[in-house]
């Protein structure tokens, strides 16, 4: 999750394009958990 953290705070990534790297049922292959991505961008998933 610290690589996503970096990610999003140096603006590399957006929140919608960091969507595409939380684990999901249509993605069992994502990094993060909603959990994780909603501690990164303040943003539910």
């Amino acid at each position: 999750m610290a690589f996503w953290e970096l990610a999003f705070s140096m603006k590399w990534v957006t929140a919608d394009k960091l969507r595409l790297a939380v684990k999901t049922t249509s993605n069992p292959f994502g990094e993060i958990s909603p959990e994780e991505f909603k501690q990164i961008t303040n943003q539910d998933f």
